[in-house]
């Protein structure tokens, strides 16, 4: 498989952290996190385009998820 180069932005403590641990294949960790996080994305797209919600339906349960994440945080 070819691979290309991508560049990201992370916070100087961050960076400061990885620079610790040397030992670590920080590339292979961020492509693993992109793969899965790709993987989801698929998952839910799948599920949307068999919906029949309407953006209305979708705005209404996004307030209601994120009410219910605030109260069990306590926010």
């Amino acid at each position: 498989m070819h691979m290309v180069n991508i560049t990201i932005a992370v916070p100087e403590n961050l960076k400061d952290e990885l620079k610790k641990h040397k030992e670590v294949n920080w590339s292979a960790v961020a492509r693993k996190a992109m793969e899965e996080h790709l993987r989801k994305l698929h998952i839910a797209e799948s599920i949307g385009n068999k919906s029949k919600l309407t953006q209305k339906d979708i705005d209404e349960l996004d307030k209601i998820v994120k009410k219910g994440i605030a109260k069990n945080h306590g926010l």
